[in-house]
């Protein structure tokens, strides 16, 4: 999505490529005048800008003990089996990322879009987010939606593919279907044992403890979402122009008081599930649909044969994308999605 998409597909080297991004601007500020950024971040910077609605229908609030406060957006004019969006995870997701989606279908069945924890209108505490914190918001969403016959169809963009599929291998009475756009999980990497997965375990969680040092990490992360960073990320995730209202309100939702913490762990690598593919995607059973096309920042090496060893999966190309179909070619991944849906 938005501004940093690119990273939460790339566990392992997409995440050094940031961390040396992020360690490199740490080391120009202390070069140059680190205080004077840090405190142009703290007295210069709104970091309580004015956040619109990002889709047009009514908003829910839930709160539950685990996951705290979650905001989501419900239009049931439609009829039939509900559809549930997820955006992706990176530093300015919200539910404006299914937009065109959720235009597209409001209309025709009931739908559902969550600002998932740490983004958007849900709450946004200083604490330690985790795939759990996800897995679970989806689940309490599905609950509060309130169960249906046969279960609901999914649609998870990016990282959050990890999430929804955690979730449906959890309990999936709840689902009728998966759709991955653009998933994490499916770039080649090579096998690692245990000592090395602990130390890249340890390596994450200094990473997370160095960004999260109150000093500097809401310097840093307004670096990270500054108007020119965001419209450079989201060029590389676009074919043609990109697209304003989402560049804009990627903009609003990173400037709120404590959008820093979700992201920050979602850079830190602490939000990826090690080894996606054959622990958690390989053991569902509920039918899956991969949107894809070329993007400038993740792979899908090993997508032709997962799908060949599993036959509740298949793929469909949404030509020409980088990454956001939904943006770029709304009326083929629609079709794509309701197609799929349909069976």
């Amino acid at each position: 999505m938005a501004s940093y998409q690119q990273y939460n597909t790339r566990p392992t080297a997409g995440h050094t490529n940031l961390l040396i991004r992020l360690l490199g601007a740490a080391g120009a500020l202390s070069m140059a005048a680190p205080l004077t950024w840090i405190g142009y971040s703290a007295l210069a910077i709104n970091h309580d800008l004015p956040l619109p609605e990002a889709l047009a229908a009514p908003r829910k609030t839930i709160t539950r003990p685990y996951i705290g406060q979650l905001s989501y957006y419900a239009k049931q004019s439609g009829t039939g089996r509900p559809l549930v969006l997820i955006h992706s995870i990176n530093a300015g997701s919200s539910a404006y990322e299914m937009k065109p989606l959720f235009d597209h279908f409001s209309s025709q069945r009931p739908i559902y879009a969550p600002d998932l924890p740490g983004f958007g209108f849900s709450e946004r505490a200083d604490r330690r987010y985790t795939p759990e914190l996800y897995i679970t918001a989806i689940l309490e969403l599905l609950d509060d939606i309130g169960p249906t016959v046969g279960g609901v169809d999914v649609v998870a963009l990016s990282l959050s593919s990890e999430f929804v599929a955690h979730a449906a291998q959890r309990r999936p009475e709840l689902f009728h279907s998966l759709t991955l756009i653009s998933p994490s999980g499916f770039s080649a990497v090579r096998q690692i044992n245990r000592s090395e997965q602990a130390a890249r375990s340890q390596t994450r969680e200094r990473a997370l403890e160095l960004l999260s040092t109150p000093l500097w990490s809401q310097a840093i992360f307004d670096l990270l979402v500054s108007k020119p960073s965001i419209a450079y990320y989201l060029k590389r995730s676009f074919v043609g122009a990109i697209d304003r209202g989402l560049s804009a309100y990627d903009y609003a939702t990173a400037h709120q008081s404590g959008a820093r913490f979700a992201p920050l762990a979602f850079i830190s690598g602490a939000l990826f599930t090690p080894d996606i593919r054959q622990t958690i995607y390989a053991t569902l059973h509920v039918p899956v649909l991969v949107l894809y096309d070329q993007d400038a920042f993740i792979g899908f090496d090993e997508l032709p044969a997962f799908l060949k060893q599993h036959e509740r999966w298949q793929a469909a190309r949404i030509t020409p994308t980088r990454g956001l179909p939904q943006f770029e070619q709304p009326t083929q991944t629609a079709a794509a999605i309701a197609s799929f849906c349909a069976v």
